[in-house]
């Protein structure tokens, strides 16, 4: 699992857009606007996926370490 934080979500509409796009990706996931991140089940290609699908919705995405 790796996560990736999304600084810039900040309501259930973020929430919305993000679940949309990665599920369009056929990822696993799952998304927690308390947090302000997104958990990443998947290989490192999927983590890729994900952070450029982010970018594509303008967030800035974060992978943390």
């Amino acid at each position: 699992m790796t996560k990736i934080s999304v600084p810039d979500m900040m309501c259930e509409n973020c929430v919305k857009r993000i679940t949309g796009a990665l599920s369009g990706a056929a990822l696993k996931f799952e998304v927690s606007l308390t947090d302000k991140c997104v958990t990443i089940d998947g290989s490192k290609t999927c983590v890729d996926t994900a952070v450029s699908e982010l970018e594509d919705l303008g967030f800035t995405p974060e992978i943390q370490k």
